[in-house]
């Protein structure tokens, strides 16, 4: 990396120091292991060339002062070469324009006039999240065209957007959770400038930021991290492979760079909060886990900006002290996934059991997953042949400390085509899903397209081109759709039609049924917004009531019932007070005594007097 103090810091002309109008600038790598590095740098003017050898600065970081013009590095490739090896980017680098094999460039994030000075930032719970793939959100899948599309957003009711991986990874097109420059912005994104501005955009417009990142494993491609120093160890292994070095030898750099990474999207980007990929394969046995370091650091930031940061963790534990502070013994998470109210509400509205539905899909599941966020608390988990998690107390955890969601990236996009629910369940049921998860007392969060009720689908993508690589990984997602039944028809996750196949068809909006159920979920979030009823994010104030064999289900939130009638045929469902106003309605509810009257597949939000 470049230092940034050194960029600031002028040197008198005179033998071994800067021409006139140029400055030193710092090079520095954390190397270990090598015994000689040097740095080769390319101005980004003349195109002139040097290597510099670097000097040992201690604790396995070595330095170089190299003179370049003006003020600033902005633009100056690089790359660095250990013990006379091949050309290698910088482990830290935050620009990678010719992609990840290729030298780095210097990126100066001072250089951008940021207009948002009034932002005081946006706390994630209670939010209403909308997660986006850059490259499949628009045809140009980049961040600059998503832009085009966040006054949508607006007016859908969104408070936070929610990013997929941006960091670079190889090839064109990919999710993202293969990326191997973690510090870097993909370039055919538009990189890191890119990102300045999508944020600026976002925060005039009063939408925070969440970006996904991945500190869990590096992609296989381009990731050269090994040849630095010990990122990785074999004391843990993930399904990666080696685990990310957070407890053996040399971890505390490693930790450092982890650190140092989250705090710089916050600082640099403005980033509002942080989702963290599979943190359960962060494997950590440190007195201090790696995640409640960086909750700490985190709100030390935060306190120094003046403005909340969050740190969202998508975790498989369902274990509640990912969500419980630090003072209090926990790791400190702002909130988490939960995937568990996703499972209950898919299964039971699909009928799908198999893999890891195989616990889900009745009515009496999904109240569970409603009032005490976890279905697998403590009791015995199928899937997994053990018993499982930990319960949620109602008094001490809030529900907002959980986001839930009827669809996500992996949850449409790990089938083997990428169909998205509604394919199988219809508008109707896809109108009650929406209902559940924007009333409830969770975080809500909203997959790309789903407000419309999109039919593309979102398939597994990527760009690799080495063949035995690109054959393996063809071969990996064969034999994990086996496992769900779905060995035939899978797209090729190399080819170019797949991530075409999975560019979201924004003229869809215009049509029916997408126009109607755009609507539905508009006047959802306009209803959770002013209703303090269905703000309220205490566990223990929830109800469910429900009757398996009628196949209905409602949810009691505070005056409001949340009603659906999951039967193909029209039927009373009953209500535990007196209907007053049929606040929101799928496909004309009728109030009766005691009651309201819904057609099938359909739902209603209710006032009732008590």
């Amino acid at each position: 990396m470049v230092d940034a103090l050194a960029w600031s810091t002028p040197r008198m002309a005179g033998p071994g120091r800067p021409r006139k109008g140029w400055l030193m600038h710092r090079f520095t790598v954390w190397a270990p292991s090598a015994r000689e590095v040097s740095v080769a740098v390319r101005l980004p003017d003349s195109g002139d060339g040097t290597q510099v050898p670097m000097e040992p600065s201690g604790s396995g970081w070595w330095r170089a002062d190299v003179d370049t013009p003006g003020s600033t590095a902005h633009g100056t490739d690089y790359a660095f070469h250990l013990d006379g090896g091949a050309a290698r980017p910088d482990p830290r680098s935050l620009w990678q324009p010719h992609g990840v094999h290729e030298p780095s460039r210097v990126f100066d994030a001072g250089l951008f006039a940021w207009t948002d000075d009034g932002w005081q930032g946006r706390d994630v719970r209670s939010s209403v999240i909308y997660e986006l793939h850059i490259g499949t959100f628009t045809d140009a899948g980049t961040l600059d065209a998503a832009q085009e599309r966040l006054d949508h957003l607006v007016s859908l009711g969104v408070d936070m957007v929610e990013l997929m991986p941006v960091a670079a990874f190889p090839g064109r097109w990919g999710w993202g959770y293969d990326g191997v420059d973690l510090y870097a912005v993909h370039e055919p994104y538009g990189g890191p400038a890119a990102l300045q501005r999508f944020v600026n955009a976002c925060h005039r417009r009063g939408l925070g930021v969440v970006l996904d990142v991945v500190y869990n494993h590096l992609g296989p491609s381009g990731n050269y991290l090994s040849e630095f120093g010990p990122y990785f160890t074999d004391k843990h292994h993930t399904p990666w492979g080696q685990a990310v070095n957070l407890d053996d030898e040399g971890s505390a750099e490693v930790r450092r760079f982890i650190i140092d990474n989250a705090l710089r999207w916050f600082r640099d980007f403005h980033i509002d909060a942080l989702r963290l990929d599979a943190v359960h394969e962060l494997k950590d046995d440190s007195p201090t886990h790696i995640l409640t370091e960086l909750a700490t650091e985190t709100a030390s930031l935060a306190s120094e900006l003046g403005r909340p940061l969050g740190l969202i963790a998508e975790s498989d534990l369902n274990d509640p002290r990912m969500i419980t502070a630090v003072d209090d013994g926990g790791l400190g998470m702002t909130a988490q996934w939960d995937d568990d109210v996703h499972h209950a509400l898919h299964a039971l509205l699909t009928g799908e059991k198999q893999g890891y539905y195989v616990d889900f899909g009745d009515l009496d599941t999904l109240a569970k997953a409603m009032t005490r966020a976890f279905v697998h608390d403590g009791g015995y988990s199928t899937f997994r042949g053990q018993d499982w998690g930990r319960p949620v107390d109602p008094e001490r955890h809030r529900g907002h400390s959980f986001v839930v969601y009827a669809q996500d990236h992996d949850q449409v996009g790990n089938r083997a085509t990428g169909d998205r629910p509604i394919s199988t369940t219809g508008a109707g049921l896809a109108a009650v899903a929406a209902a559940l998860i924007l009333t409830s007392p969770y975080t809500p969060m909203i997959f790309m397209g789903e407000e419309w009720g999109t039919d593309t689908p979102w398939q597994y993508f990527c760009d690799h081109t080495e063949p035995e690589l690109a054959e393996a990984i063809r071969e990996g997602r064969r034999r994990e759709f086996a496992e769900h039944g779905w060995a035939d028809d899978v797209p090729d996750p190399l080819s170019p039609s797949t991530r075409d196949a999975s560019v979201l068809q924004w003229d869809q909006i215009s049509r029916e049924p997408h126009q109607r159920l755009l609507a539905w979920y508009r006047d959802l979030i306009s209803l959770r917004r002013r209703e303090p009823d269905l703000q309220d994010d205490r566990l223990g104030a929830v109800q469910v009531s429900y009757d398996e064999e009628a196949r209905w289900l409602v949810m009691h939130r505070g005056a409001f019932r949340v009603a659906a009638n999951l039967a193909d045929a029209g039927q009373h469902v009953p209500l535990d007070g007196e209907p007053v106003l049929a606040a929101v309605a799928w496909d004309g509810a009728l109030l009766e005594r005691n009651g309201v009257r819904l057609p099938g597949r359909s739902a209603a939000v209710i006032r009732v007097l008590a």
